[in-house]
């Protein structure tokens, strides 16, 4: 059964869609892509897929989410904040 994950990282990346390993943390160009997507029509961030589609896996997904959110959320991180 093919999910929208398995078809966007077989389809790769594109306009809409960004592969980024960030297996234990976020780095900077997460949050730049999320800027890009906010200034066009939005778009998919696949968190644990290297660029060339290669599925490498994150490290504690929950902290990964509380602290995307947090810097998504904080206007002195990102702004205006999401």
């Amino acid at each position: 059964m093919k999910t929208k994950i398995t078809t966007l990282i077989k389809n790769g990346e594109s306009i809409t869609t960004e592969f980024k390993e960030s297996k234990s943390k976020l780095n900077r160009d997460v949050y730049e892509t999320v800027c890009a997507f906010l200034n066009r029509d939005g778009g998919d961030i696949i968190l644990g897929v290297a660029d060339d589609g290669t599925i490498v896996g994150v490290e504690n997904a929950e902290n990964l989410k509380k602290d995307f959110l947090t810097v998504i959320n904080n206007p002195q991180k990102l702004n205006p904040p999401t």
